[in-house]
């Protein structure tokens, strides 16, 4: 009798552990990245970037369901609470524009899901109010990339500046950057003009900078709609420096920008240069890394920053994901809130584009360990010291 009191209470015991096991749900990780329209030279390193994410973490197997917001906020909007409210994910990863992530941020703050921004304005994190709570991004902050832009200007005394951006959030959050880094230096803004990523001229805004007659000329655009500028300024004979933003470091603008590039000045991630950082850089093992795992999967020289971009998403929801697995169960509310406190625990983590500390007050957490300064030249990046 006892020896099948045993029995049963063993396979009981079973039971319930199997049960238990099967009711464990998978993670679930939406995507939303700008793999069409003007922003595809961004959003399509990025996708492929998921594709070299971990299927399993912490013994836990995830699921990545990605979609397409085709470089459109409506979209954007869309996908994430399709993700959300259908595909009942627990993480966000996504957008590749700073628009589109902005106008993320309602959805994923009303369902209090986390979201890792691959976009850079700092507008998406900052400040950290209820909203942007649930908001993390990985791509450098909109001011540290003005300043190295400034200090290069002071440091090869230009005084006089023309600037051409972006006529949405992404080239006002850089006027406004770039306009305390210059005051900083002394740099005066002698004409500012704006376009649009669809556009096929600027004619007009490029007469009116080269009428004003500026030292250097400052593009804000990202991808390839920022060669549209430079490649103007060229043709109507201006000789100034040309500066760019870390929003065209990829080789499909070198690409489209061809011959006019030459001689550009861009602060940037340190994955665009990872092989010629000194090897005591910080994040040269990360960046390198990375390099490898992309060229492997899609070709050499196929590696973007942008896809680092994700890949640094990646690797803060791993360890996010570590913590939040001891507190709660994927598919829960207390899940996603344990994935939101794990992100912002995160401290020193070495990501492709630098060191990744994050605070209630930061949640960016790059310092300026995660730029460098860069040269086009004969159609390559080349590292300046």
């Amino acid at each position: 009798m006892n020896f099948i009191l045993s029995l049963l209470h063993t396979a009981t015991a079973v039971a319930l552990a199997a049960g238990t096991l099967a009711a464990r749900a998978d993670i679930n990780v939406g995507v939303t990245v700008s793999a069409t329209g003007p922003a595809a030279s961004l959003g399509i390193p990025e996708k492929n970037t998921i594709e070299l994410m971990p299927r399993s973490i912490a013994g836990q197997k995830v699921n990545y369901i990605v979609l397409d917001d085709a470089s459109d906020t409506t979209a954007a909007v869309t996908n994430t609470r399709r993700l959300i409210t259908e595909s009942k994910v627990d993480l966000i990863l996504g957008s590749t524009t700073t628009p589109n992530s902005l106008s993320m941020l309602d959805v994923v703050s009303e369902s209090q899901t986390p979201m890792i921004s691959m976009a850079a304005s700092s507008r998406i994190v900052e400040p950290v109010d209820p909203k942007r709570r649930w908001v993390f991004k990985t791509p450098q902050n909109d001011i540290m990339m003005a300043l190295a832009i400034a200090q290069h200007m002071g440091d090869h005394n230009i005084k006089t500046v023309g600037f051409i951006g972006f006529a949405d959030a992404y080239g006002e959050g850089w006027l406004t950057e770039f306009g305390k880094a210059a005051g900083l230096k002394g740099i005066t803004i002698v004409a500012t003009e704006r376009y649009n990523r669809t556009d096929s001229s600027v004619t007009g805004q490029v007469l009116k900078l080269v009428g004003a007659n500026p030292q250097a000329v400052l593009v804000v655009g990202s991808g390839t709609p920022a060669a549209l500028p430079q490649k103007a300024l060229k043709e109507r004979g201006y000789k100034g420096q040309i500066y760019q933003t870390h929003g065209v470091a990829n080789n499909d603008f070198l690409r489209v920008v061809g011959a006019d590039g030459d001689g550009t000045i861009l602060p940037a991630g340190p994955v665009l240069v990872a092989a010629q950082l000194p090897t005591h850089h910080p994040a040269r093992k990360t960046a390198q890394e990375y390099v490898a795992a992309y060229e492997a999967k899609f070709g050499k020289g196929s590696v973007s920053t942008f896809g680092a971009h994700a890949w640094d998403a990646g690797l803060l929801m791993q360890r996010a994901v570590t913590v939040a697995l001891k507190k709660a169960q994927p598919g829960t509310p207390a899940f996603r809130a344990a994935l939101r406190d794990a992100l912002e625990a995160t401290r020193e983590m070495p990501g492709a584009h630098g060191i990744f500390t994050m605070s209630p007050n930061d949640h960016n957490g790059l310092d300026q360990r995660a730029r460098v300064m860069v040269k086009i030249d004969k159609g390559n990046w080349v590292h300046q010291p």
